[in-house]
């Protein structure tokens, strides 16, 4: 049944989502260095996020394949892989996230890293064109040791510019704790001023307090901010202003910033009424699709069947989309929940 439950994904890094094979064969090409000397070895080498100790670990897992996203080529291809893929796994929508400045260090500007990245959009949509896919362009807290407003302000230029042609959004990710998060406000009073659909990664590995930024900043989304659930406050502020939560259970579980699914507290804010929808963050890193995080939310979370197709709906409800993209997949979703109640 799972399987033909059309597929949202709201929360999905491109840089995180790539098809092993690929990575090995471009790594080579360009003389990268990967830390295991067969594919089965560097499999094994990602399969440790599982054990991660913390979130900022499992970021240095990032390091081998963005070195080898640094030309127009490669990111193309893995974003053209990437759609396919989620096409042939019964995506409706989906949206995907990559930081542009993370792809110039080998001389692309972060407008010609989103220009390739756009370019593998279309490229798969042409081949699926039922498909919904949009593209955030995230800003960065790299460290306290390394200030990087000057290329986050150009990420915020760079999505005005190509919002409307495959871009429908920004987002704010990377390393937490290391800076305060209200730090990143004028980035995204800007935003705000431009009038660019915003989402902000908060309260995943910190508390409560930076959702409560994120909110202050005017997100109508939060990427994790599972940690809202113990701020009651926050909890009541999230349902008032209907924003949704981008929860990615296996990767909270594997940044040990949940102690385990069954603890997760995605299932008690959505009983309190807080829109949350269901992603998968990464799905190579994670070793996971989307299908299986539904099955975790069902078989450890305490989740329903129906309770995935009203969090995809809330997902539509809240993805970046025009109001006549959201009603095509609204139909689609709630076409297959009345097929699905009368089984």
């Amino acid at each position: 049944m799972l399987n033909h439950i059309p597929k949202i994904n709201l929360h999905l890094h491109l840089d995180g989502s790539f098809r092993m094979d690929t990575i090995w064969k471009l790594a080579h090409e360009q003389n990268v260095q990967i830390p295991a000397d067969t594919i089965e070895g560097y499999e094994a080498f990602i399969r440790k996020c599982a054990n991660a100790k913390d979130v900022n670990e499992y970021l240095k897992m990032f390091d081998t394949p963005l070195k080898c996203m640094q030309d127009k080529a490669s990111i193309t291809r893995i974003t053209e892989e990437l759609i396919e893929d989620l096409a042939n796994q019964g995506y409706i929508y989906a949206e995907i996230r990559f930081a542009p400045q993370l792809h110039t260090q080998k001389g692309l500007t972060q407008a010609e890293a989103t220009e390739a990245v756009l370019e593998g959009r279309n490229n798969a949509l042409k081949k699926y064109p039922n498909l919904r896919i949009g593209i955030l362009t995230c800003m960065m807290c790299i460290g306290v040791d390394t200030l990087n407003q000057k290329e986050n302000m150009e990420t915020v230029e760079v999505c005005k510019q190509y919002l409307g042609e495959g871009v429908v959004g920004i987002d704010l990710a990377g390393a937490e704790g290391f800076v305060p998060l209200s730090n990143f406000g004028p980035l995204f009073a800007k935003a705000k001023e431009y009038g660019l659909p915003m989402t902000c990664h908060a309260g995943d590995s910190q508390g409560p307090d930076t959702v409560k930024d994120a909110m202050d900043f005017g997100v109508t989304r939060i990427g994790h901010g599972h940690h809202v659930y113990f701020d009651q406050e926050l909890v009541e502020r999230a349902k008032d202003n209907k924003i949704l939560f981008e929860i990615c259970p296996t990767s909270n579980v594997q940044c040990q910033t949940v102690p385990s699914y069954a603890k997760h507290p995605m299932k008690p804010l959505y009983d309190q009424g807080v829109l949350v929808s269901v992603n998968t963050d990464n799905d190579t890193f994670a070793g996971v699709h989307i299908t299986d995080e539904y099955a975790h939310c069902i078989e450890d979370m305490g989740f329903t069947v129906d309770d995935i197709f009203q969090m995809n709906i809330n997902a539509v409800n809240a993805a970046f989309v025009t109001e006549e993209e959201r009603k095509e997949l609204l139909h689609i979703l709630e076409t297959a929940r009345k097929e699905h109640a009368t089984c």
